[in-house]
């Protein structure tokens, strides 16, 4: 009895938690329902062990993650509505605390089958395959491509009237643009083994 009234105690919670997310647009796909968080979190509850989603989160955050898992299993049995609540709020639960070991807040869970992309699903399949080759020609292309823009558009406004300071200002426009895109290409790549969510040192930017 004492288990089932902490049970109802956590559903309402629960419950509470969830209405109170407001969906915005993901960065990335690790707060997905497909996403690799939530297929972790989805193994630790088919398994009744929480390991395969440890490895999502920081080591100081085992405890509220072990935490959550054994509330949501004493839930899950309670039926099938009881089942999907409980089965959310631990997703929500792991996403969050992903998230927060990023540097990222947590903006709710987002549905499974988005548009993430070319980069992610090839940087995914890269790994898959054991082979990256196929995901530099798509960055090596696509910087190329945004490289010669870029230069282009800046290099074509230089020559300008000195005396028109309109066409001077479209000249700093494309300038800054170009400048800024060529400095944010190297710092991620000087960044090299950086981790996505910017928790080691990155290439300070240039004002302008």
């Amino acid at each position: 009895m004492e288990e089932h009234r902490m049970s109802r105690h956590f559903l309402t919670g629960a419950l509470l938690a969830l209405a109170c997310v407001v969906p915005v647009q993901a960065h990335a796909h690790c707060d997905t329902l497909d996403g690799p968080v939530v297929q972790a979190a989805r193994a630790a509850l088919d398994t009744n062990d929480p390991t395969p989603v440890l490895i999502w989160v920081r080591a100081s955050d085992e405890a509220a993650v072990k935490h959550a898992f054994e509330q949501t299993r004493a839930v899950r049995g309670l039926g099938p509505e009881a089942k999907q609540l409980a089965d959310t709020y631990f997703f929500e639960t792991v996403v969050r605390l992903h998230r927060a070991g990023e540097g990222f807040p947590y903006t709710g869970l987002k549905p499974a089958g988005g548009d993430l992309g070319p980069a992610i699903p090839a940087a995914d399949k890269a790994l898959e395959q054991g082979s990256a080759d196929a995901l530099r020609t798509l960055l090596t292309g696509t910087v190329e491509r945004g490289v010669r823009e870029h230069f282009e558009a800046a290099n074509a406004r230089k020559t300008y009237d000195k005396r028109n300071v309109e066409a001077g200002r479209q000249y700093v426009a494309a300038y800054v643009r170009f400048v800024h895109y060529v400095e944010r290409l190297y710092g991620d790549a000087a960044g090299g083994a950086s981790e996505h969510g910017g928790e080691h040192g990155t290439v300070p930017s240039h004002a302008h």
